[in-house]
């Protein structure tokens, strides 16, 4: 079960007719519930943006914290330019209450419960206490790594941990999980952390860069190339963390996360896009990332350890070696003091004792005033802007955030962040509704355990922002994925659709149609589809459950069937595809409208028909062998009903096939065309009788469509469209 990238076809023809059509222009006056009668779109849209940060403020002799301030104390200033403070709150840890505590919940894979009021009676039964998340990334941490961050942990909760203290515990190995929500209970998180013993080998150390100098000589002659998996590996960390930082971002305290890893390292620029991406929702989340490198203090001999073999190359003489090791652990370092620096917390490397770290978590959060302000900068540009915080009082110390990110809107985003933020809505639970789309499936069988599913996508025009010139410019990216019954992906596309159309074909009274298809085996299947217009960035996303049936034991073997009013010229000379036939492709009518002036082209398959009993008398059995009796031909009866109000009103000649005329897919293809203009406009039943005569079997399958009048005459105007090439994701 995959998507077959020699036959994934991108119609992409813009032809100016009547509703639907590969890509495809069709008429869609009256159809776009967003336009008022005077053509205008009249939208309110009120954004409200927050700047929060967390400031601690201390004495300057005694180092004790200042609590008396007030909100005129502070001055805050964005890249140098005066802000107004639009909300002052203080915590204070001293104050903290013992929370109602309701059964917390373990082995989720988000710490959302706590937005559920699953943690405390009500939200502000939170104020005045310590959030913290201790996060266990053991997916790069081995055994003795895990076991001296657990020993650590251990230890903060038996000594260190305070009444105000409420601590989670989030791991991430073959995927990301929460081992025990927010609690003060003791015994809980004790029972929590015993589950990192390190027994498992879950840790996985960097790969290699392709060069064989420099690595242990284990009798091995390759030495592989792991640049990508590194990149995807810190992804994926880095995603982690964002989504710990989203499921906290309505609740108001400060959040501390403690990050023990065992080094987080990026490659190049690629890893950028996921970096920023963790650090804007830390700082949403009002969260400070404390990183711990639970590797701790490291010897790094020229020429290894004792656990590895000799250096190949001449790098362990030349200083190579050494300075490749010190470069390598110190960027696996640079990315986890980043994430610290960015949101306000703490580095904590090269020390084996992680004690610190907890006592600077907590003498961080012992009492912090929380100033929000709104920007005078209002550029949703996605630059870092610097932030300077003043108290009018000479004696104090102050500690906050340096900066932040500003959020950037669709033109401003980078193509890392772009296709991203694609890539999430299409994992998204929740539909992406700005763009309007409408998807249909159908289904050829090839062989008996494989077919092709031919898939188009409807996206009305007047939702696409053309850019106005000699030519009607746009694009379209679309990506979508087939997930079988037990939700692992079997197919993928992912496109990016250039449209070039000239101004008189009035796209946007016009339906753009794009087809594609995958090769799948009979069972059931979940389609999800997602189209972003890269003009607004706006998004519309359709999902669906397609079952593809399995033929063996059904009586009739009878395809999907086909309704169209636009055949297209095809000159692809290798294709599966069904609706290719004889030059020229089929494109499917999705809505089942059409109008009176217009042919309407059936298409359907019936597969492996019974054959007749032959007439021809047995020849004379050979002495010694058996004799098959003859085999006849097939006898297959079709013919198509139009039925209206209940009255039959008109119905096509029967067509009797007598072989098989698709013998690469075993099937008796049947194609009509029907000139609509003898019927009358409305909405008929299509009744369609297919009837195996020799196999004694049937089947009356019914389609609902309308026929409209005729459009007035005009002259007919074509536009191309560059067709791009395909890029299916493995």
């Amino acid at each position: 079960m995959r998507v077959n990238a020699r036959e994934v076809v991108a119609g992409l023809l813009l032809v100016a007719v009547v509703n639907t059509q590969t890509l495809v222009l069709a008429q869609q006056a009256g159809q776009n519930p967003n336009l008022q009668q005077d053509g205008k779109t009249y939208t309110i849209v009120n954004k409200t943006n927050i700047v929060l940060t967390n400031v601690v403020v201390r004495d300057k002799k005694t180092g004790a914290l200042v609590k008396d301030l007030k909100a005129g104390d502070f001055t805050i200033l964005e890249d140098k330019k005066p802000q107004r403070v639009s909300s002052f709150d203080y915590q204070n840890v001293d104050q903290a209450a013992v929370l109602a505590e309701k059964n917390t919940v373990v082995g989720k894979a988000s710490i959302a419960d706590l937005l559920e009021r699953n943690l405390a009676a009500t939200p502000a039964q939170l104020r005045d206490h310590r959030l913290m998340v201790v996060f266990f990334d053991l997916s790069s941490m081995q055994d003795e790594d895990i076991d001296r961050a657990v020993d650590a942990a251990e230890n903060y909760v038996n000594k260190q941990m305070q009444p105000a203290d409420l601590v989670a515990l989030v791991s991430l190995s073959t995927g990301l999980t929460m081992d025990q929500d927010f609690t003060s209970d003791k015994a809980a998180l004790l029972k929590g952390l015993a589950k990192y013993n390190g027994t498992d080998t879950t840790g996985f150390g960097p790969g290699g860069n392709g060069s064989s100098d420099g690595t242990s000589d284990d009798t091995s002659s390759f030495s592989a190339d792991d640049s990508e998996f590194n990149a995807l590996n810190t992804d994926r960390q880095l995603l982690a963390i964002r989504s710990i930082a989203q499921s906290l971002e309505r609740v108001d305290q400060k959040k501390s996360m403690l990050y023990f890893s065992g080094g987080l390292t990026r490659q190049g620029i690629e890893n950028q896009a996921s970096l920023r991406a963790a650090t804007n929702e830390a700082a949403k989340a009002n969260m400070s990332i404390y990183s711990v490198d639970s590797r701790g203090l490291q010897a790094l001999p020229p020429g290894g350890d004792a656990s590895k073999g000799s250096l190949r190359g001449n790098s362990a003489y030349s200083g190579k070696a050494v300075t490749a090791a010190f470069s390598a652990n110190a960027a696996s370092q640079e990315t986890l003091g980043t994430l610290s620096m960015d949101t306000g917390g703490k580095a904590f490397f090269d020390s084996n004792d992680f004690g610190p770290a907890f006592m600077q978590v907590q003498h961080d959060t012992e009492a912090y005033y929380i100033i929000g302000f709104k920007s005078t900068n209002q550029a949703q540009d996605g630059s870092y802007r610097h932030l300077t915080i003043k108290v009018n009082r000479p004696d104090v110390t102050i500690q906050y955030r340096p900066g932040y990110y500003a959020p950037a809107d669709f033109r401003h985003a980078k193509n890392e962040d772009r296709e991203m933020a694609l890539n999430e809505q299409l994992r998204s639970d929740l539909p992406a509704t700005d763009v309007s789309m409408y998807l249909q499936a159908l289904y050829f069988r090839l062989n008996d355990n494989s077919f092709y599913v031919p898939i188009s996508l409807v996206v009305p025009g007047s939702q696409i922002h053309f850019l106005n010139g000699k030519e009607d410019k746009a694009t379209l990216d679309i990506i979508g994925q087939v997930k079988n019954g037990q939700g692992i992906g079997v197919g993928n596309v992912r496109e990016t659709v250039k449209l070039a159309l000239n101004p008189t074909v009035n796209a946007k009274q016009k339906n753009i149609q794009y087809s594609t298809g995958f090769t799948l085996a009979p069972g059931k299947y979940h389609l999800k589809f997602v189209v972003r217009e890269n003009q607004t960035g706006n998004m519309g996303s359709f999902e669906t459950d397609l079952n593809v049936p399995d033929m063996k034991k059904s009586p009739l073997k009878l395809s999907s069937i086909v309704l169209a009013s636009q055949r297209v010229p095809n000159t692809q000379k290798k294709t599966t595809s069904p609706l290719v036939r004889d030059g020229q492709e089929w494109v499917p009518n999705i809505p089942h409208v059409f109008r009176q002036d217009q042919h309407l082209y059936f298409m359907y398959e019936v597969y492996d028909p019974a054959h007749q009993k032959s007439e021809t008398p047995t020849p004379a059995a050979t002495p010694g062998l058996t004799q098959r009796p003859p085999i006849g031909g097939v006898r297959v009866l079709t013919s198509i009903e139009f039925i209206l109000n209940g009255t039959l009103v008109y119905q096509t000649p029967q067509v009797e096939a007598t072989a098989i005329n698709s013998p690469e897919r075993g099937a008796v293809s049947f194609q009509f065309d029907v000139p609509l203009a003898p019927l009358k406009p409305g909405t008929y039943v299509c009744q369609v009788n297919v009837i195996d005569d020799a196999g004694m079997s049937f089947g009356f399958p019914r389609l609902a469509l309308r026929v409209t009048p005729a459009a007035p005459a005009a002259v007919a105007t074509t536009a191309a469209a560059t067709t791009p090439a395909v890029a299916p994701v493995p």
